[in-house]
């Protein structure tokens, strides 16, 4: 049975190698427009599962709380760049820039989540709540991926 910690690492493995791949691309061409949308999905379904299957149980216990307001704060950092690059111009220098601190903060974000929350988290949740929260954070996750963001109502 897969504890929580290695469903969202799956996830992880993904994202990690959609931003590399973004950076390859150049200009407005179909190859970005995809994998930015690959990306955009993917990190959104990963993001919103995550934050509900994972960090708001940790935000219920004192110890748990810090590490999950700045886990929220760097997804907040992370919307906000996707937002950015949605309204900027493929082809604009600027884009790729702005991808690639994108792409740094993706990977700063994970390592901390898998080199410090995880083990925090792990001292936290209970054996069962591990492999309960895989699941559900799994239905979510799945759920999102197939509802792609764009379909989503902007509150």
């Amino acid at each position: 049975m897969k504890t929580v910690f290695e469903a969202l690492r799956e996830s992880h493995e993904i994202q990690r190698d959609l931003a590399a791949k973004l950076l390859q691309t150049s200009g407005d061409s179909p190859e970005r427009h995809e994998l930015f949308q690959q990306l955009k999905n993917e990190l959104f379904a990963h993001e919103t599962a995550e934050d509900r299957y994972f960090y708001i149980p940790l935000m219920m216990t004192d110890s748990g709380l810090n590490i999950t307001r700045h886990a929220l704060a760097e997804h907040h950092e992370m919307d906000e760049m996707i937002e950015e690059l949605s309204d900027m111009d493929f082809s604009n220098p600027g884009w790729i820039a702005l991808a690639k601190k994108l792409s740094e903060k993706v990977h700063h974000h994970l390592k901390e989540e898998e080199h410090g929350f995880f083990q925090q988290a792990g001292k936290i949740l209970g054996e069962e709540q591990k492999t309960a929260l895989a699941v559900q954070y799994k239905n979510e996750y799945q759920r999102y991926k197939e509802m792609k963001k764009d379909m989503l109502v902007e509150s």
